[in-house]
């Protein structure tokens, strides 16, 4: 029987991922995204669930995210480096892995930068479809850089925001991001002060970079009813939110041993309570207990959310036309004839290079 030839592996290079995204639409790979992690987050016990291995230093963070589901193993390598927006480079950066569990096997490699963009963004507004109030359609966005666009058009496609409020500190990232969203079908107001993004808002959105304990947020700048995503805060010693807020909101979290480290509630004791998404996914446990409560999703970002994601498109590279060629074959593992030969491959290699 022909051996079956597993040394190849699809590639998705950033070239192939913009060609695949645009090729399929934006708003719907975010929606579809956002429908994979839903369904991942339903069988939540299958998952092997660890926080994050991360290597702090002085400027950021170098991270891996891995999971599986028994079948499939993923994992995501990225870095956090506020710093790198000031020298022309991108504060995050990803690339991500899955492979088939029974043989160990790599089947899917692709750059994650783009794709962690979506896919946070995508879990922000699935956060906010089961929690912010009913008929939500305003969006405040604090913190208009390289995630902004992403989110707002995240919150429109998937839980029907009509008009978003911006504010950055520095304007010209509001500039960036209102031109950016232009043609969006989306309301995009301009506002001088996160006070005034917030007038009128049903969901606050706060996707900030700095790494520090920052009040993004006060607490005498939110009122009753509304839901906020905390997205920026994701590493130890950075956060966004007043204190007072979170002692004021019912608060949600991908997977509490991250979280506590992570999140928002870094600030709060290591038993205060606080609710698991999932299991308002399954039903387990209700979301939003009535009108004027504060819902807060405290997001750091979580491995199964990554696993979805590239599940996703390895679904779509297997579903859409060879001829599209939306990926390259990458020869990236040795497999030799006899896999207890692999000395042999290289002597065999040596002999063919001087022949």
């Amino acid at each position: 029987m022909m051996k079956q030839n597993l040394n190849i592996v699809p590639f998705v290079s950033v070239d192939n991922m913009m060609r695949l995204v645009l090729h399929l639409g934006v708003e719907k790979v975010m929606k579809d995204i956002a429908d994979e992690i839903e369904a991942d987050f339903r069988r939540w016990p299958l998952f092997d669930k660890t926080p994050r291995v991360a290597s702090h230093s002085d400027v950021g963070v170098i991270e891996l995210m891995p999971t599986s589901d028994g079948e499939m193993y993923g994992f995501k390598y990225v870095n956090g480096h506020p710093k790198n927006m000031k020298e022309g480079l991108q504060t995050v950066t990803a690339f991500g892995l899955l492979a088939d569990v029974n043989t160990g096997y790599p089947v899917l490699l692709t750059e994650m930068t783009i794709l962690t963009a979506l896919r946070t963004a995508a879990m922000s507004a699935l956060a906010a479809k089961w929690l912010a109030p009913e008929g939500s359609t305003v969006m405040a966005l604090i913190g208009n850089g390289a995630q902004a666009e992403f989110q707002a058009l995240a919150f429109q496609a998937i839980c029907g925001v009509n008009e978003v409020r911006l504010y950055d500190i520095d304007p010209a990232a509001t500039m960036k991001c209102a031109k950016n969203l232009g043609g969006s079908g989306l309301k995009v107001v301009s506002c001088k002060s996160a006070e005034d993004a917030i007038l009128g808002a049903h969901i606050i959105t706060t996707v900030t970079a700095d790494k520090q304990y920052a009040t993004i947020l006060t607490d005498n700048m939110v009122g009753s009813g509304v839901h906020i995503n905390a997205v920026g805060g994701d590493c130890p010693g950075k956060t966004e939110l007043h204190k007072d807020i979170l002692l004021r909101s019912d608060i949600f979290v991908e997977y509490p041993a991250q979280t506590r480290i992570e999140g928002e509630i870094q600030q709060l004791a290591e038993d205060y309570p606080v609710k698991e998404l999932w299991q308002v996914m399954t039903g387990a446990i209700r979301g939003r207990e009535d009108a004027r409560a504060i819902t807060l999703f405290d997001s750091v970002g979580f491995a199964i959310e990554d696993f979805s994601a590239l599940r996703y498109v390895l679904g779509q590279l297997k579903a859409l036309p060879k001829s599209l060629k939306f990926s390259e074959d990458l020869d990236m593992i040795a497999d030799p004839d006899d896999p207890r030969d692999l000395f042999g491959m290289l002597l065999r290699k040596k002999a063919a290079q001087a022949a």
